[in-house]
């Protein structure tokens, strides 16, 4: 059914459960709703989401909150888990779990989170909406026919995520009582979520104040709002009694003052900069650092030098590099905006040593991999791009972005087959079926893969065809 992976995407937000019960509970839900049925699901989920324009493919930010989530998942009851956590460019205040394992987190969430702590403890909310099944809950609650109309709650759930409006439409085309329920997590969910949630930062290292203190900012500023609340408390409803709740559970843990990581403020900084035109995102960063408001002044100085790049002004961005070096900090982003500013400025070879001297100092941090690679391209260096990113699929198969470059080193080259195979890899892993199809078509056409190569890529087709029929209407 079209509707299905969105309904249940949205249904994450439903059902009262006994908050006391939870073992027995999550027992019972398991039966009806399996992990293999979450799995499935979720990825159906996120081919949408691959192809959504809000989807934010950046693998620095992607890599950070995934290290981060899953220092978080080993501290929960459920650390074998398969977790993956992934970006919307939103302005918006939300975070949401969906089936299978998948987090998703909004840009302006990110940015308003005034430490990794108070981030981490909204991640480890909804690392606990997951482990506690309360997917897998609501599904048995849906035997008893509570939906009437899964099509309108679709249309519901993508309107909810940012735009209050729009979901007040959606809402009006169903019995207004059903819809609330589903748009919005039980309280009794919400409950088990922060203690759940909290164990599982303050387990992981973080302070298990920030939850409450998070929390309680976002009640302050929804008073501002009216009608117009955050999106994160709309799909997550906040009470004074929860806030205290979630501050009599962090008094009786132990006080922690935990300094955020240097990653942290600097993917903040850079989220910041690329908000509005280049030259505002310039003239606030600067002014940031003038008027000395700043929390971290690596980031602070990071960030003028990601504006003034994105402004095209690379001879004071190059300046302003020196000063950021200067502070002597060490982290591959900085070492990636160094190296994408040499590229832009024209020095490509300088580029690419600061690229091989990064890598050496950070070799299992895959998005330098992905700038090096990128850059070696853009200079039409494509065996050297080719030879990089051949060594590293070798490790990582299904990393889709390696796939794209593989495509792109492969045309460079002129092996027409080799590209469109690798496109179609790359669609296939972000679950664009369609797309794989028609580009392993192409490959097919193309008639420069030898025999080898070519009963491969027939024998996949067959294969993909035959997953791909089933999932017609």
């Amino acid at each position: 059914m079209k509707f299905l992976p969105l309904f249940l995407a949205l249904c994450m937000a439903s059902q009262t459960v006994v908050a006391s019960e939870l073992p027995d509970l999550g027992e019972v839900s398991q039966t009806a709703f399996t992990a293999a049925d979450e799995a499935r699901v979720g990825n159906e989920i996120m081919r949408d989401i691959y192809a959504d324009p809000q989807y934010y493919d950046d693998p620095e930010l992607i890599e950070y909150l995934n290290n981060l989530g899953y220092r978080l998942v080993a501290s929960s009851s459920e650390n074998r888990r398969a977790f993956r956590f992934f970006v919307l460019k939103d302005p918006t205040l939300n975070a949401f779990a969906l089936p299978g394992g998948f987090i998703g987190v909004h840009t302006g969430l990110i940015e308003a989170a005034q430490s990794e702590s108070e981030l981490a403890g909204v991640l480890g909310h909804e690392i606990a909406h997951v482990t506690q099944h309360h997917l897998a809950r609501m599904i048995e609650s849906q035997k008893q026919g509570i939906v009437p109309s899964l099509a309108a709650l679709a249309l519901a759930i993508l309107a909810a995520r940012s735009n209050p409006q729009m979901a007040t439409a959606a809402i009006a085309t169903v019995q207004a009582g059903t819809i609330q329920q589903q748009l919005n997590f039980s309280r009794d969910n919400e409950r088990e979520a922060d203690r759940i949630g909290m164990q599982i930062m303050s387990g992981a290292g973080f302070d298990p104040n920030a939850m409450s203190s998070f929390f309680e900012r976002l009640q302050k500023d929804s008073r501002l709002y009216e009608n117009n609340a955050p999106a994160y408390l709309r799909t997550h409803p906040l009470t004074s009694q929860r806030i205290a709740d979630i501050q009599n559970r962090a008094a009786n843990l132990p006080t922690k003052q935990v300094p955020d990581s240097l990653d942290f403020q600097l993917l903040r900084a850079k989220l910041k900069v690329q908000d509005g035109s280049a030259d505002q995102a310039m003239k606030a960063a600067n002014a940031a650092l003038v008027d000395g408001r700043y929390n971290n002044v690596t980031a602070a100085r990071y960030g003028l030098v990601a504006a003034l790049l994105r402004d095209q002004q690379y001879s004071r961005a190059g300046q302003e590099m020196q000063k950021l070096r200067a502070l002597n900090s060490t982290s591959p982003l900085i070492d990636t905006l160094a190296a994408r500013l040499k590229l832009a400025s024209g020095d490509s070879a300088g580029a690419l040593k600061l690229y091989r001297d990064a890598r050496e100092r950070f070799p299992g941090y895959r998005p330098l991999l992905y700038a090096n690679a990128d850059a070696l391209l853009q200079v039409h260096q494509g065996a050297a791009a080719l030879k990089l990113v051949e060594a590293a699929i070798t490790l990582y198969p299904d990393d889709y972005r390696l796939q794209l470059l593989l495509a792109r080193g492969y045309a460079q080259q002129g092996k027409e087959f080799m590209s469109h195979k690798a496109q179609a890899d790359a669609y296939f892993y972000q679950g664009q079926l369609d797309a794989a199809i028609e580009q392993l078509r192409l490959a097919l056409k193309s008639k420069d893969g030898d025999f080898y190569q070519s009963s491969i890529a027939e024998a996949r087709l067959k294969q993909w065809l035959a997953i791909e029929k089933p999932s017609k209407p």
